[in-house]
């Protein structure tokens, strides 16, 4: 399991951790979430997120990833232009 996910949360069972990673990994795929969502939620930065997302993800897929986020205004909150806003999606993640 990945040490960058609750590195002070050594109660956190495997289950637990292992849906942080997913949640993560699905966080960073997602075209409107910026990386300072995932930085206050998961205090992981965009090089953290970069080494997840590389350690996790097949060498194809990372590339792929990797060519979406850079083209992506939407995932720097600081290039978001306001119109983005946020949205709902009732197919989205929701822990149980």
């Amino acid at each position: 399991m990945n040490n960058l996910i609750a590195p002070s949360k050594t109660n956190l069972t495997n289950r637990q951790q292992a849906a942080q990673l997913s949640r993560v990994i699905e966080m960073a795929w997602e075209d409107r979430t910026p990386f300072e969502a995932i930085a206050h939620s998961y205090a992981l930065n965009e090089t953290a997120v970069i080494k997840l997302m590389r350690q996790e993800l097949k060498p194809s897929s990372f590339r792929l990833w990797r060519r979406r986020v850079t083209s992506r205004v939407t995932k720097h909150q600081a290039k978001r232009p306001f119109d983005v806003g946020r949205a709902y999606c009732k197919s989205q993640y929701k822990p149980r």
